[in-house]
């Protein structure tokens, strides 16, 4: 594909990833009931693959929330679609695609908090620890990756890539990197 620089993390790679992830879950939610909350849209299809995986007593909820304005981050966090159910005494397991800058985790950790929960734990299937702009560590992480521009399962660059099967880093031209 004319816009991929090259392949960063292979489809094996990431199913191998997943199946550990979702077996450190299980081993941790064993005997307690858990509600995985899926941040739209980007963690759609890690969500998927991942909840597949889980064996523990789980619901499933969904939120979204919105931080860019066209291709880069706002920093203001915005609340576009809320839970459909309550929270309070249930552990909380945040999905999400990327830790960047941790503003929007930060900002969702601390708003979910607040509704009383058992717990709240956030996985992602990246980190990009070197965008911190504030202090945000995931509980469950896939792979922690450099400063690119990364597109595929489920990430994208103006609604497109999404659909890739590996994580891939998209070429600067693209997105008028420097």
């Amino acid at each position: 594909m004319k816009s991929i620089e090259r392949i960063l993390i292979n489809r094996k790679e990431i199913k191998n990833r997943v199946l550990e992830i979702a077996a450190e879950i299980n081993r941790d939610y064993r005997s307690k009931s858990l509600v995985c909350v899926c941040i739209l849209r980007g963690a759609a299809l890690f969500f998927a693959d991942l909840f597949r995986e889980i064996t523990a007593d789980v619901e499933v909820d969904f939120i979204a929330l919105s931080s860019y304005e066209k291709d880069t981050s706002s920093g203001e966090v915005k609340l576009v679609k809320d839970l459909s159910e309550p929270i309070e005494n249930k552990h909380v397991l945040i999905v999400e695609d990327i830790i960047d800058t941790g503003l929007t985790l930060s900002y969702l950790k601390r708003m979910l908090e607040a509704r009383n929960p058992a717990s709240v734990k956030v996985c992602s299937l990246l980190d990009k620890p070197s965008r911190r702009r504030v202090e945000m560590r995931g509980d469950y992480i896939g792979f922690k990756i450099a400063d690119e521009f990364v597109v595929g399962c489920g990430m994208d660059y103006q609604g497109k890539f999404r659909n890739l099967k590996d994580i891939c880093v998209l070429k600067k031209s693209v997105y008028g990197g420097e």
